[in-house]
């Protein structure tokens, strides 16, 4: 099956922060961040704090949201020249072929060692932190990306 696409801004930002929320390291980062500046808001409503104390806690927060939700996701895009090709995507028993302008690429499945499915893509990561976004929107009808869903399923396996 062969699909072709280009990516929309939107859907591509809403993927990389999908894939950053899913690192465990920011994970856990934001957890902490949420848990101290939870546990600033309890201690400063009690008197036990400074308000200062809380601001810094907010100010953590609120810089980490807008570094992993809007500034890192928008500053990969605007590096990545890959977002603004076209391409043709073919999904076969044995690879998967790219195609662009600038030239093929072909991957056996085995390069792949986990797929994950967001509203918008399927992401088809070659290990944890590459990995390349395939466009659902591509796929002409329901049918084909349930076909394309379950060749991914079968060759690379599903994970989260």
């Amino acid at each position: 099956m062969t699909v072709s696409f280009s990516y929309d801004k939107k859907q591509v930002i809403q993927a990389l922060r999908y894939h950053f929320m899913t690192r465990p390291e920011i994970r856990i980062l934001v957890i902490l961040i949420n848990v101290f500046t939870i546990a600033a808001a309890l201690l400063l409503y009690m008197k036990k704090i400074h308000p200062f104390s809380f601001l810094i806690f907010s100010t953590l927060w609120l810089t980490l949201m807008l570094v992993v939700w809007i500034i890192l996701p928008n500053s990969i895009y605007k590096r990545s020249h890959t977002f603004r090709d076209s391409f043709f995507l073919s999904f076969n028993e044995e690879e998967v072929v790219l195609q662009t302008e600038r030239g093929n690429q072909s991957w056996p499945w085995q390069r792949f060692s986990k797929f994950v499915e967001t509203p918008y893509f399927f992401h088809l990561y070659f290990n944890n932190r590459s990995f390349f976004l395939v466009p659902k929107d591509a796929f002409d009808n329901i049918p084909d990306q349930q076909a394309t869903r379950e060749l991914i399923r079968n060759k690379i396996g599903k994970s989260a």
